[in-house]
């Protein structure tokens, strides 16, 4: 008897800067929207296992799309008359996000994304927190430099395994090697500058340092990273934590990839957000009460012993 994955994919149309982009998505589970964001030049893919989870898809209806020039949502229908290189901005970026969610009529969703899409986050709070119930920020910081470099995009050079194999190296020695390799497999299959495009975003265009002290707090976020994550550091993310308002910041045992790279040790850490998420009161955030104060700090699978870091109490939780 065959078997068959839970999930369902479509296309939808986005309206985003004067353009129309066909986008495809995928989509189980019912309750509040989960959006999920993918990682620079990768896809959807990423949150695969998610998708397929039943206890997350218990109470959340759980949704990941490729952006335009990524997987199934090929680029505009003029973009072969497109001078200058392609390049994810920070304006384009939130816009489409946006765009995207109010396309399937999505009321208050959770927004659940990873490096590039963690990095979004942030803008996302400070211009449109009445849009969203929460913010997850997966391997995110306000300022993650040094990315947007020519040799990820060269004729001399082969793009796909070149980004693969550059990426590798940011996924935790821990994760098992089935996943770890999927992984680098999504990396190797993204479209010629796609992912270079994708780190000007990343690198240059979304310094948010001297901009999150703007986010309200209004909006609950929730940083998460992997303790083997030299592109997005834990420090790099303690400190953006301690300058944002209504903010719990999560360090746990894994890579810069934890939905693929390691997705049953990802489950361990993100359903206490998840389950928290579901337990907010829509009043007390409308009030602007926090989570978890300025900057909590959340560190999973280590000693058992307390500090203070960071601006903010570091907890530990084994």
């Amino acid at each position: 008897m065959n078997t068959h994955d839970p999930i369902v994919g479509r296309y939808v149309y986005v309206q985003c800067e004067g353009k129309e982009y066909r986008t495809y998505y995928e989509e189980h589970g019912e309750g509040i929207p989960l959006v999920c964001l993918h990682t620079a030049g990768t896809d959807g893919r990423q949150y695969r296992h998610q998708l397929c989870d039943p206890d997350i898809a218990a109470n959340y209806r759980i949704i990941a799309f490729d952006m335009p020039w990524h997987g199934k949502s090929i680029p505009p229908a003029d973009f072969y008359l497109k001078e200058d290189e392609y390049k994810l901005t920070s304006r384009f970026y939130t816009e489409f996000v946006v765009a995207f969610c109010r396309a399937l009529d999505l009321v208050k969703p959770v927004i659940l994304g990873c490096s590039m899409g963690g990095n979004v986050c942030l803008p996302l709070a400070q211009k449109y927190e009445s849009e969203f119930t929460a913010l997850i920020a997966l391997e995110a910081c306000d300022h993650s430099p040094g990315w947007w470099i020519d040799p990820l995009h060269h004729p001399h050079i082969h793009g796909g395994e070149v980004v693969a194999t550059a990426v590798f190296g940011l996924m935790s020695p821990e994760s098992p090697d089935e996943y770890r390799w999927e992984t680098w497999w999504y990396y190797a299959q993204g479209g010629p500058g796609i992912f270079k495009g994708d780190l000007y975003f990343y690198s240059v265009d979304s310094d948010f340092r001297d901009e999150c002290h703007k986010i309200s707090g209004k909006l609950p976020i929730f940083f998460l990273t992997g303790e083997y994550d030299f592109a997005c550091t834990p420090e790099m993310t303690e400190q953006t934590a301690a300058k944002v308002k209504n903010s719990e910041c999560i360090i746990f045992g894994g890579g810069h990839f934890p939905t693929s790279e390691d997705p049953v040790k990802f489950k361990e850490v993100i359903m206490p957000v998840l389950n928290k998420i579901l337990k907010l009161d829509p009043e007390s955030r409308a009030s602007g009460s926090t989570v978890g104060g300025r900057g909590r700090v959340v560190e999973i699978g280590k000693s058992n012993t307390s500090k203070q870091e960071a601006g903010g109490r570091r907890v530990v939780d084994l």
